[in-house]
């Protein structure tokens, strides 16, 4: 088979050039040698030897740089290791042009060894020359750029500035560097100074007319990349970020790697490390349900039941787009290795639930579907009762049926003393839980309540950054209100975890840290996009929505905690109810979500009943003083 012919539409025109150039350097230096050693010792009567000589040192030079194919090299992108090769191979031409010469002409060993090594040099600092008149070019010709100040002096900051350099139309003009450490200071790196340290930060942004800030220290963790965000934050710049060390997906090219500031760095506290061999020790060769399997948090349990080795991964979802999508994911990542089924089912049809559960066989049930949108339940709370109450009763009925040894449910803080139906309704789940622990034997159920997630679908982080996009007034519900948050990966985590701690019948909690100001939030992240609040973006205050209010409580006033092995995740109390008149309670619950003619008033009031913490609270209702929550 015949190689495939490349055509060109140019000789190699810049290769001869370099050889022309490199000839002429030598032709240079060896008359200028030549002619300060004929004045000195008095050589004109060798003039004629001294001028062979240099010919032939051409000579020999260039067919070795030919013969190695050194102006191979695209020099305006070279590296040190190019220039070490280019020194080597001139070497090795000046080592041999000294032989040759040495042996032909009885000249000075002084003149011939001072001739080689200028050449060498010369010819070395030549392409050097040329380099920066590449990079200088580049940066006269693109004066529009935006002006980069690049947060460290390290390695990562060294390839991106390589990067920035090197690619024509980036849009960037590098103005400057920072780093903490003082032996760096007043250096440079790649023609760009080290103007102070992170401490300065502020002053030399606005010193050099900073637009754009690069976060260059793939090697911090949380609370040190925090610390140095706060003070981004005091400058009008977009601020954008290398990844973490281990998360540098493609590190052949820095500048694909850099991103936005993720709302967990916004947020500045670390994440919650929970044990990940009790999880692997427990899912390790099981059969594991997920219901809800294609929502946000469903797909991250996916994703982090996959890599434990399962058994087999069930997928249960009545959205087949989401839950098509982390199938294709799961394959692309897994391939073979990981057994694994997707079903497309509804939760509210106990049969379809129970005939899936006993084809299946599964030893753990993790049940995340649900409808969790608190505003739109409000308007809709029979399809709310139907979905969260009475989904999660079936699939409880039909893990006990089928012997499943773990049932788990994704439980939230709004079943808290709960103001709203999305909320009542998952601390009527939880209530079933806790009763189906205590009358079924061969299963152990449990729940697991956390706050808001960050990223989850219908989470602020997502509209807040679509407003900024739109450069629309980013809409907070109140001045004081405030959540509490966790990354998807945390609280994926915990569920895990909570079913390998789980014994029966508990509400696990984690340890969310301190509640966060949204008004807050959508300030830093007007901020981190270079926006300045009140010129180019407001922050309009719209009022709390119907259900909502100010504070989520993570535990309830009647339960109290126990601690457990971790010493992020606690376990509620029981709260003691009769089970007969629970389940007659519920019956009714089910008959008024399935009659048409029932009022939303009505389903209100019976969930009131069966949850008597359920009270609306008064919009724009401040926490009261000396509440748990802020």
């Amino acid at each position: 088979m015949n190689s495939p012919t490349i055509h060109t539409t140019k000789p190699p025109y810049r290769k001869l050039l370099l050889y022309i150039i490199d000839a002429l350097v030598i032709l240079v230096i060896g008359s200028i040698v030549a002619l300060g050693f004929a004045i000195l010792h008095d050589l004109h009567n060798q003039f004629l030897s001294i001028a062979s000589l240099v010919c032939l040192s051409v000579a020999i030079h260039s067919l070795t740089a030919a013969v190695f194919k050194l102006n191979n090299i695209i020099w305006r992108y070279a590296e040190s290791k190019e220039y070490l090769y280019l020194f080597l191979i001139q070497s090795l031409g000046a080592a041999i042009s000294f032989t040759v010469c040495i042996l032909l002409y009885p000249l000075s060993v002084t003149l011939l060894v001072s001739f080689e090594v200028c050449s060498v040099l010369v010819i070395l600092i030549t392409r050097l020359c040329y380099q920066a008149y590449c990079n200088y070019q580049k940066q006269v010709s693109s004066p529009d750029g935006k002006r980069l100040l690049i947060i460290g002096a390290g390695a990562a900051a060294c390839r991106l500035l390589d990067e920035i350099h090197s690619t024509k139309g980036c849009g960037l003009l590098p103005v400057g560097l920072i780093d903490d450490n003082k032996q760096k200071i007043d250096r440079n790196v790649h023609g760009v100074r080290v103007l102070g340290s992170v401490n300065d930060l502020v002053e030399i942004a606005k010193e050099v007319k900073a637009e754009v800030i690069y976060l260059a220290i793939p090697s911090l963790n949380n609370e040190q990349r925090a610390e140095i965000l706060n003070r981004c934050l005091e400058t009008n710049c977009i601020v954008k970020s290398l990844p973490l060390l281990t998360e540098i997906a493609d590190t052949s090219n820095l500048m694909k790697s850099i991103r936005d500031i993720t709302p967990e760095e916004l947020l500045g506290r670390e994440p919650v490390l929970l044990d990940d061999s009790l999880i692997l020790e427990f899912i390790q060769g099981k059969r594991v349900v997920i219901t809800g399997g294609g929502g946000s948090i469903g797909s991250e349990i996916c994703r982090q039941i996959a890599a434990k080795e399962p058994a087999r991964l069930v997928i249960v979802d009545v959205y087949e787009n989401t839950a098509y999508e982390i199938q294709q994911e799961l394959i692309l990542h897994y391939g073979k290795k990981l057994n694994m089924e997707v079903y497309i089912a509804n939760v509210c049809d106990f049969k379809k639930i129970s005939k899936i559960f006993e084809a299946e066989r599964p030893d753990i049930v993790i049940h995340a579907a649900a409808h969790k949108h608190v505003p739109l339940m409000e308007t809709v709370p029979d399809e709310a009762v139907k979905n969260n109450v009475f989904g999660t009763w079936n699939t409880a009925k039909a893990a006990a049926q089928n012997n499943v040894q773990t049932m788990i449910l994704i439980s939230t803080d709004k079943a808290v003393n709960p103001t709203n139906i999305m909320g009542a309704t998952k601390r009527v789940c939880e209530m079933i839980v806790q009763h189906a622990d205590s009358v079924f034997e061969n299963t152990r159920f449990a729940a697991v309540r956390f706050g808001n997630v960050l990223g989850s679908n219908g989470s602020v982080i997502p509209l807040f950054k679509k407003q900024i996009e739109e450069r629309s007034d980013l809409t907070v519900t109140h001045p004081e209100m405030i959540r509490y948050f966790m990354t998807i990966s945390e609280a994926s985590q915990l569920v895990l975890t909570a079913s390998a701690m789980a014994k029966g019948g508990e509400i696990f909690v984690l340890d969310m840290g301190e509640p966060v100001r949204i008004a807050d939030l959508a300030k830093n992240m007007i901020r981190f996009s270079g926006l300045t609040l009140g010129k180019d973006i407001n922050i309009r205050y719209i009022g709390l929505r119907p259900g909502e209010k100010l504070y989520e409580e993570l535990l309830m006033s009647e339960e109290g905690l126990d601690s457990t092995q971790n010493k992020k995740i606690f376990i509620g109390k029981k709260i003691d109810f009769d089970s007969d008149s629970f389940i007659a309670e519920l019956e009714e619950l089910r008959a008024l979500a399935e009659d048409p003619e029932s009022s939303p008033k009505m389903i209100e009031k019976k969930l009131m009943e069966i949850v008597p913490t359920f009270r609306r609270a008064p919009q724009g209702a401040l926490p009261p003083k000396g509440a748990d929550a802020i």
